[in-house]
């Protein structure tokens, strides 16, 4: 059991020992190039220290100079040189001072301890030229005064020539010694770098030999059983090798296959039945639908020929009643009852009339016959025409104004009759409604039309009402319609690109009443024209 596990740890452990190894070495060699920069860098600065001190040294002697000639300068420039030459000369002090402290052996100690004495040479210089020049200055006679400068300068670069050379060899050794250490601490990395990717690539080797590849030929065997798996060869099976984690998943795998070979002639025998029930319930669908088409294909031609042959002897009753209307023989008390015949036939020849259009639309041969139109013309023409069955159910039908015309691109003839439809549902279905009103709103090149009831307003499945031949309740009889006007409402807005809205709402901040919007697009010809 615990074998993979005592291998993966001899791994993981090897891999840790390494890259601690590798890290303790990393940081020694790090440590030790950083030691040797330092002290690179240290000796380039004292270098640059000396040459700054060399310069003022040089400029102190011009200043002395200047000091005891027939002009004399001012006299807080040869102030201003000693100051800088003693800045100068504390600057490499400390630089020594530092390497001294620093200094890892007592060689090196004592290098830099013999450094020092050179830097006191140079004070002690700086210190005679200056007592020099200032016994010079209290001579009267300018000749003497010129050979006694020269002399001094003479004997202050003799003085200070020695130690500065002296000075700067050291450093420039110092540097040279960091750099050859430098270079030898690389030769022992690369060297020590080699040797341990070697190390590292024979143990690597090694335990890929000992460990991976035994390990990784067991997981292939396994990849490719679970490979013919996949491809439905259940009676594939590995070979229990040894009594590890991996042979105990090999077993669990032959296991595995045996139940899934077990479960497939299950299934297969499920399939085979369920093949046999889905091909019978399939052919007794087809006959289904193919008998529901025929029958939905009679119930068209059915509705169409029922609409076509209604439409004659409605014709012919309305012309009987104009030709009795205009006859002088007909009677007086007759006339009421011949206009009252001729308003429900007429009536029903439109119901007639939109059950044709209904049947024609839906086998696609009907078409709409649209044109500019005045929106104002037809609102007002619908509004006319229910106008004496708004009376005989005393409900008040208003045109509400509007404060511009709007012309839409329409079918004029059948977007009057969809609003007198619609003047029809509120008189008839809006129970206790005192007020109907129908108005519109230019919007943009187009136009929203309303029509506006104090009733109850709609039912919460107000949608339903778009299905064709669902009669909603109301104030009027049941048989009072066929239920296919917003079906029809519906189907004509959508002809003309727009939308149909159902709402319940409000009407003169009362918080009930029913409001249906028809949305249509203006006339956009008309608008490019222009």
């Amino acid at each position: 059991m615990g074998s993979l596990r005592v291998r993966f740890g001899l791994l993981v452990g090897s891999a840790a020992a390494l890259v601690v190894l590798a890290a303790i070495g990393l940081y020694g060699a790090m440590h030790a190039a950083e030691r040797t920069l330092d002290a690179t860098l240290d000796a380039q600065v004292r270098l640059e220290l000396i040459a700054e001190l060399s310069g003022r040294l040089t400029e102190f002697g011009l200043a002395a100079v200047e000091a005891v000639g027939d002009n004399p300068g001012r006299p807080e420039r040869l102030a201003n040189a000693r100051n800088e030459v003693d800045r100068a000369l504390n600057a490499v002090d400390e630089g020594l001072s530092r390497a001294v402290a620093g200094a890892g052996g007592v060689l090196d100690r004592t290098q830099y301890t013999a450094r020092a004495r050179p830097l006191a040479r140079l004070r002690a210089a700086r210190a005679m030229l200056d007592r020099q020049v200032a016994q010079i200055q209290r001579e009267p006679d300018p000749a003497r005064r010129a050979d006694a400068v020269r002399g001094a300068l003479n004997a202050f670069g003799a003085v200070t020539g020695q130690p500065l050379t002296f000075l700067v060899e050291a450093e420039r050794r110092a540097v040279e010694a960091s750099a050859a250490e430098v270079r030898t601490l690389a030769a022992r990395m690369r060297g020590v770098a080699v040797a341990a990717a070697l190390l590292i690539v024979l143990l690597l080797l090694l335990l890929h030999q000992s460990l991976t590849r035994p390990i990784l030929r067991r997981i292939e065997a396994i990849r490719a059983g679970a490979a013919a798996i996949g491809r439905g060869e259940l009676d594939t099976r590995l070979a229990v090798a040894s009594r590890d984690e991996l042979g105990l998943l090999v077993a669990s795998f032959n296991r595995m296959a045996a139940r899934l070979k077990r479960r497939e002639a299950r299934v297969a025998a499920d399939r085979a039945a369920l093949e046999e029930i889905v091909a019978r319930a399939t052919a007794d669908l087809r006959g289904a639908n193919a008998r529901l088409e025929e029958i939905d294909r009679s119930r068209r031609r059915f509705f169409a020929d029922v609409s076509h042959e209604l439409r004659t002897p409605l014709t012919v009753i309305l012309g009987e009643c104009d030709l009795a209307a205009r006859s002088p023989d007909t009677p007086d008390h007759f006339r009421p009852v011949i206009a009252t015949i001729r308003k429900r036939a007429l009536r029903l020849h439109r119901r007639v009339g939109d059950m044709l259009r209904i049947a024609r639309s839906e086998s696609g041969q009907i078409a709409l016959e649209r044109r500019p139109s005045s929106l104002a013309a037809i609102l007002a023409e619908a509004v006319e025409s229910c106008a004496p069955e708004a009376r005989r159910r005393r409900i008040a039908l208003a045109l509400e104004p509007s404060p511009a015309d709007a012309e839409v691109l329409a079918d004029a003839e059948w977007l009057r009759q969809i609003v007198e439809g619609l003047i029809d549902n509120a008189l008839r279905h809006a129970a206790g409604a005192t007020r109907v009103s129908v108005g519109f709103t230019p919007r943009g090149t187009g136009a929203a039309i309303t029509v506006t009831d104090d009733g109850p307003g709609f039912p919460p499945e107000a949608d339903a009402l778009f299905e064709r031949f669902r009669r909603g309740e109301g104030a009027g009889p049941a048989s009072a319609g066929f239920g296919i006007g917003l079906a029809l409402a519906r189907w004509v807005v959508e002809r003309h690109d727009g939308a149909i809205r159902l709402e319940s709402g409000g009407m003169d901040g009362r918080a009930f009443g029913a409001r249906v919007t028809l949305e249509l697009p203006g006339d956009d010809t008309r608008e490019d024209a222009a």
